[in-house]
């Protein structure tokens, strides 16, 4: 997996990193590359010795599932589908956990996530709302800006109508997200087969009482003063290219 440069997303993950009252929210969007080389074929090689790179295996329920209607329950089990479960080949589980690791390194390693902790959503729509629901309610009246951005961005980046979108749901003792102070969190995998791409979006809500967060925050803010610095005071990028980690 490989990090493609995308001065887009590195502007807004700047901007999804801001203090708003007693939370910090911490988020970032980054865009990978699903062609392996070097490393990526030898981690593959070992990870298909549990099983084939085709075989499937079984993800919990999408977290949609709650907001599925009787009705549509029972007309996709009459359709021979049941939204209570959902399956991905094993090369695209290593995908995902590849991009868990190159996103959280060197700080988590998740080589041995496993396949009920990933679930695939169904739709589009309800991630979007469900994103926007979340970020709206931390951030205010600003995301009415910001929300359009974001989703024109990562569409050009991805083609979302394109996409198979899975999530991220670990228990709390794998989950970087469960840590002392966290109040909300998610993490999307937005996967273009066709394009070979995979756009991770990641936010977490943290209390400002846990002082998580707080060297992000802080280096964004030099960042800002550097940059105004060199503009001498006059400030062309108000959004730094810096991403939290």
């Amino acid at each position: 997996m490989k990090l493609l440069e995308n001065s887009s997303f590195e502007a807004l993950s700047s901007r999804l990193c801001v203090e708003m009252g007693e939370s910090r929210i911490l988020g970032r969007i980054e865009s990978y590359s699903c062609k392996m080389a070097g490393d990526d074929k030898h981690m593959f090689k070992q990870f298909c010795q549990e099983g084939e790179p085709h075989v499937l295996e079984a993800l919990s329920p999408p977290q949609s599932t709650s907001a599925t209607s009787p009705s549509q329950l029972g007309k996709s089990i009459e359709d021979g589908e049941n939204p209570l479960s959902d399956k991905c080949c094993r090369k695209t589980l290593f995908y995902l956990i590849t991009t868990l690791n190159e996103s959280f390194r060197p700080d988590y390693d998740f080589s041995a996530a496993r396949a009920h902790e990933f679930s695939r959503e169904p739709s589009l729509n309800w991630v979007a709302n469900a994103v926007n629901g979340s970020l709206f309610s931390a951030v205010g009246e600003d995301f009415n800006s910001l929300g359009p951005e974001l989703w024109n961005a990562m569409d050009q980046e991805i083609n979302l109508q394109g996409c198979d979108i899975y999530s991220y749901n670990p228990d709390l003792d794998s989950d970087p997200f469960g840590e002392e102070g966290s109040l909300w969190s998610f993490n999307y995998f937005f996967y273009n087969k066709k394009l070979k791409r995979i756009v991770f979006f990641t936010c977490r809500s943290v209390s400002v009482l846990s002082g998580y967060g707080r060297d992000c925050l802080d280096n964004e803010l030099d960042m800002e003063l550097d940059s105004e610095e060199e503009m001498d005071g006059f400030t062309e990028d108000r959004f730094p290219r810096a991403l939290c980690v």
